[in-house]
């Protein structure tokens, strides 16, 4: 294991980006992760990234500002925009996507206007697979190659649980290192070192003590599209070692999620998933309308997903049949 090390625990594109720049900038590195697989929520991300003002758009002719991709962003959050940490978001965003093209190789070459967004300015690349997909496998490929070449730069330990932060006996504002759980061993270690936390959400924990059910209680029994290791490990830990949590009931719910046209009683609203494939965004911004079961259209597709969200929660009270999304509706009119 590499010594005197910056500790990430996640292994998603959060906490991937964050050992490869702690790494570029001369830090050993410790990544420790409870799935067998590295890439977390972001690997399923199906839209692309963000970006204004980039090498891309403007090769592709598009009007795109830092200004107004903040105002974008701004008038999204509404109540609670954060002014300042939006303008770090906007204001490096350009530079996040030359990073993953410049130092990855990515390619990001396809730029869309999704939700929410009054420009086109969401990179993707390409390739078939997915863009979180794409872009999580080359930075986790990138690593665990450095792992295998450089051991006393990086070291990557998966199905490994941190169940804990080690606090300074003098100082319980301050972090020495974590405690985890080999889970394949049982065996119980430590590493001490300053600690990143990149553990995801919450939002697949239906247990009896969960985040979800304590702060979102109305929506508990709604599908969740997110990997059944999103449990809020990482939150519980650090409320649990004087953390405080904010914003813990702001749990975005997304509009559209695939169904399986196999399963009839989903279909006909016998019956509600427990977990549906994300029904991305980037179906909507090609053109796809959403309909009530009446077939008539009641929103605008490109709006922010809590507006589309709570236009479908008005349109249906209870879990009649799914509301449909049609995404070829143009070519059978025209047919």
């Amino acid at each position: 294991m590499s010594t005197n090390p910056i500790i990430v625990v996640g292994g998603g594109l959060a906490g991937l980006s964050a050992s490869h720049q702690a790494y570029l900038r001369g830090a050993n590195v410790v990544l420790l992760d409870k799935q067998g697989f590295l890439s977390g929520n972001s690997g399923k991300a199906t839209l692309g990234i963000n970006g204004a003002l980039t090498r891309t758009q403007t090769e592709l002719g598009i009007s795109d500002t830092v200004d107004q991709f903040y105002q974008d962003t701004l008038a999204t959050a509404k109540d609670r925009a954060n002014p300042a940490l939006i303008k770090v978001l906007t204001h490096n965003s350009a530079d996040a996507v030359h990073w993953l093209q410049d130092v990855f190789d990515l390619d990001l070459s396809l730029v869309s206007r999704l939700g929410g967004h009054s420009q086109p300015r969401t990179h993707r690349g390409k390739d078939a697979k997915f863009p979180g997909m794409a872009i999580t496998y080359k930075l986790l490929e990138t690593l665990e190659n450095l792992a295998e070449s450089q051991p006393d730069r990086i070291a990557i330990l998966k199905n490994t649980q941190v169940f804990d932060l080690i606090v300074d006996e003098n100082n319980d504002s301050r972090i020495k290192g974590v405690k985890y759980k080999d889970l394949k061993t049982k065996q119980k270690l430590e590493v001490f070192g300053p600690v990143i936390m990149a553990t995801g959400g919450y939002a697949a924990d239906f247990t009896k003590n969960s985040l979800l059910r304590k702060y979102r209680p109305d929506i508990i029994d709604l599908p969740s599209t997110n990997g059944n290791h999103a449990t809020g490990d990482g939150q519980k830990i650090v409320m649990k070692n004087c953390g405080v949590g904010i914003d813990l009931d702001k749990v975005q719910v997304h509009p559209t999620g695939l169904i399986d046209y196999h399963d009839t009683d989903a279909i006909h609203g016998n019956k509600q998933p427990r977990f549906l494939f994300l029904g991305a965004e980037a179906l909507r911004g090609e053109g796809g309308i959403i309909l009530n079961k009446d077939g008539e259209r009641f929103c605008d597709e490109l709006g922010t997903r809590d507006y589309v969200s709570g236009e479908m929660l008005k349109t249906t009270t209870s879990w009649e049949r799914p509301i449909e999304a049609c995404f070829e509706h143009s070519k059978r009119a025209a047919s």
